[in-house]
């Protein structure tokens, strides 16, 4: 893989080169033909929606990997499924298509799951209005995998698919990641590697009526802090002997934490708390257990939370404050703190990816679109390609507009996802034309 300043000094140059004033022919057939074809993407769309995928579901997200094969394979993919059993998944999509070798490796991402499990009673697709509709999953990420379909097979009507080098990556646990993570992304990052932009196909983001760019996402990681301290009679406490007990010396550390931490684009929050004179959470760490009495000193006390950082450098050197906050109890208590191994890492907002919108920028000028603005990192949650932006530059968000996501009533703007195609599909035959 090439370093990521020779990307970003190719990328750099491309968003300088002189750009085409209008469409080209080719790029004017893959317009007609996203077009064309918005009734055939919708019914695809419907398909996806009504098959549940929920990540528990393994057998859901197997059905709907083979729907995305069939779809795939006759574009000329060579498509692999990847079990995740090991992990407790279903597995992911692997799909390449081979070029002429010359242009830009693209790496497609998007995702299988939804957060709806089969016990959900939001189920199916519903049509709300011409350019509405209702379902689990119908934006996040069953709108996104439409467009992926729409765009190739634009390119490959107006002929430009043959030449481009594809690989799309569609995961099966990214609502619900399998465990170890390390595992879990293991294709995805050597997709990412052997890449040099990624495309995510994640929803597109709206802001004020306006289409927004997304360069960056910042990272998931969990926290939990434990504390133990001496126990008695509560007539004790604040004294020599008998300390402060657990619940003030947490309650110490969450507000040093609330008043010493903040600093741009960094979230942290508190998820969970127990704490008595006995405390525990379960294996998941998402329910807990304690017991007390008034008249006690507590000598346990836990709490879970997250944090979301932009670049590893503002991860180590929040980390490092929180350990040093931790680090300093006050009398009759000991607290440490650690971190969660699953983690979804930072996607920077590097010079690399802001060409890029560039590039996206000139294909919406082309279209006759306004050009679309960067999106605040905060206003977007984690996501896969920000497994794979250490090694290649990328874009977010050129999936489906939509609301309500992971709640039932999620509702895709419909009329998003021919234009979102037709972007996606002029962006990768200019990026597949350019040497890498």
């Amino acid at each position: 893989m090439r370093p990521a300043s020779i990307a970003f000094a190719a990328l750099a140059a491309l968003a300088a080169a002189p750009l085409e004033a209008k469409l080209s022919p080719a790029e004017e057939k893959m317009v007609g033909t996203v077009e064309a074809e918005r009734e055939r993407t919708e019914a695809l769309l419907e398909k996806l929606v009504e098959q549940n995928s929920g990540s528990r579901n393994l057998a859901g997200v197997e059905a709907v990997g083979r729907m995305m094969r069939a779809e795939l394979e006759p574009l000329g993919f060579s498509v692999k499924w990847v079990p995740m059993g090991e992990v407790g998944r279903a597995g992911h999509i692997v799909a390449t298509h081979k070029g002429d070798g010359r242009g830009r490796r693209m790496l497609l991402i998007g995702h299988l799951d939804t957060v709806f499990e089969p016990d959900s009673p939001f189920q199916h697709f519903t049509r709300k209005a011409a350019d509405k509709a209702e379902g689990p999953g119908a934006g996040d990420d069953k709108g996104g995998m439409a467009v992926i379909v729409a765009a190739l097979r634009a390119m490959q009507a107006a002929g430009t698919l043959g030449r481009a080098d594809v690989t799309v990556v569609l995961t099966g646990d990214e609502e619900d990641a399998g465990d170890p993570i390390a595992v879990a992304r293991r294709d995805l990052i050597d997709a990412g590697k052997a890449a040099d932009v990624a495309l995510d196909f994640e929803g597109l983001a709206r802001q004020d009526g306006k289409d927004m760019g997304s360069i960056a996402r910042r990272s998931a990681g969990s926290w939990e802090v434990r504390v133990t301290a001496r126990t008695g009679h509560s007539s004790g406490i604040f004294s020599r002997g008998s300390g402060n007990g657990a619940i003030y010396e947490l309650a110490r550390i969450l507000e040093a934490f609330r008043v010493g931490l903040p600093e741009p684009n960094l979230t942290f929050n508190v998820g969970l708390i127990v704490g008595g004179a006995t405390a525990s959470l379960d294996e998941a760490g998402i329910r807990g257990q304690a017991t007390g009495k008034t008249n006690i000193i507590p000598a346990l006390a836990v709490a879970r939370g997250d944090i979301r950082t932009l670049s590893r450098e503002q991860d180590e050197r929040v980390r490092a404050r929180m350990r040093e906050i931790v680090s300093k109890p006050l009398p009759g208590a000991k607290a440490e703190i650690s971190f969660g191994d699953h983690i979804y890492p930072p996607m920077a907002p590097t010079a690399g990816n802001r060409a890029l919108l560039d590039r996206l920028n000139a294909v919406n000028r082309d279209l006759g679109l306004e050009a679309m603005g960067e999106l605040d990192p905060l206003k977007r949650g984690a996501g896969d390609i920000s497994f794979v932006a250490e090694f290649t530059d990328g874009l977010v968000g050129l999936g489906a507009a939509s609301e309500g996501d992971h709640a039932p009533g999620e509702t895709v703007d419909l009329a998003s996802i021919p234009r979102q195609a037709k972007r996606a599909a002029i962006l990768m035959t200019r990026l597949s034309r350019e040497k890498r």
